[in-house]
Order: C-alpha cells, then structure tokens, then sequence
C-alpha cells in the first residue's frame, strides 16, 4: 500500500496522535517507547526535546512498518527536510509554513499544520496540509469545532491542547478526526520512573476514543 495512505490510515484509523513534549531525549525515547506498547500508533516527537533527530532516527529504526513516527514543532523547510531525513514520516507544525508543507508533500510525508481561526483554518488546507492541527483547543473547547464544521465540514481537524480522558469523547462528538494527547500518557511514569504507567496511560487514552466513536 502507498505508504502516506497507509500512515493515514494508521492516524485517522485510531484517532489519537501522542505528542512527546519532554526536557530529556532519553525520557522522551522511553515514554515513547512505553506508548507503542500500550498501542500508540501515530506519535510525534517534538524539536523542544533535546536531540530530537536521533530520538527521532531511533523509534524510526525500531518501528518500520506499524508505527508512524513524526517531528513536531516544524516551523520551517530546513527542519522539515532534517527531520525526513532522519526518518520522520509525518511533520506536525503548531502554525502555518508553506515551505514546510512543500517538504512534506515533496517526500509524501503526512502533514498536520496549526490554525485557529476559520480563515487559518482554510488557508491551511489550500497550503496542502493533510490535516489542520486546531491549537491551543484548550481555550475554545468542543463546540469550536462542531461550529467550524458547519461551513467547513470537508476539513479533518485534530485538537490538540486540553484533551484528555474526561472530554475526548466531546471532542469526537464535536467532529474532531483525531485527537492530540500529552501529559496524559507521556507524564504518567514522571513521579514514578515507572514506564509501565505509560503504556497502561496508552491503553487506557485509546479504549477511551474506540468507546466515543462507537
């Protein structure tokens, strides 16, 4: 199968991308490693952490054909291009960057860019993005969504920003494609050091979005 279309798939399919956002490339590399335990199969690990590439390269290697392993916080062409060639094959950026886009669509990387307003929100889709990331959602909420999608239901928008267990069915509700999720997951084993923490946090986010889609 084309391999975008698949990594879509694997997105869109189960509804959750994991974004790994942590101060420590090697917490970052296990809390990633303990997600694709617990199921995660779309995550994205963020330029913020420290050596993000080689995490990056790392779970990329490790993780060939059932996971699809991102970069976050893309903001331009040069990181886009860095982090396909580490082996990212899906760029997330929190803001709008055509050059960005060119790199993804170039080398058939999933793309998931920023917006907020419906203007952004419709400029990102006819940049070529695959998926409008909605950011931060925390400040607006489910109904944002449901009343974008009235006008524009032709987009795919994944919320990233304040889902979490509680609310991730209004989200679905609302219309949402996928769902962004953190801390939820990625901070279970913090006060712990126990990475089993994150792969059942895992578990337990995904049983959570199978039941609101139902």
């Amino acid at each position: 199968m084309f391999t975008k279309l698949r990594n879509l798939e694997t997105l869109v399919g189960d509804g959750v991308l994991l974004i790994v956002r942590l101060d420590d490339a090697d917490e970052a590399y296990e809390v990633a490693t303990a997600a694709i335990a617990g199921g995660i199969r779309a995550l994205e690990i963020t330029y913020s952490v420290p050596n993000a590439l080689r995490v990056i390269e790392r779970l990329a290697q490790e993780n060939k054909d059932d996971v699809v392993i991102g970069a976050g916080t893309v903001l331009d062409a040069q990181a886009a291009f860095a982090a396909i060639t580490a082996g990212a094959q899906m760029l997330v950026s929190p803001q709008l960057n055509p050059e960005m886009l060119a790199v993804a669509n170039r080398y058939q990387a999933v793309s998931i860019s920023g917006a907020f307003t419906p203007t952004e929100i419709l400029n990102t889709i006819e940049a070529g993005a695959d998926i409008v990331k909605l950011f931060p959602a925390e400040f607006v909420g489910p109904n944002y969504v449901k009343t974008v999608l009235a006008p524009l239901s032709q987009v795919p928008i994944l919320p990233t920003g304040g889902v979490n267990i509680d609310n991730v069915g209004d989200w679905f509700s609302a219309g949402a494609t996928a769902v962004g999720v953190g801390s939820y997951i990625t901070k279970a084993a913090r006060a712990t050091g126990d990475y089993s923490l994150v792969t059942e946090a895992a578990r337990t986010f995904l049983a959570a979005v199978r039941d609101a889609r139902n």
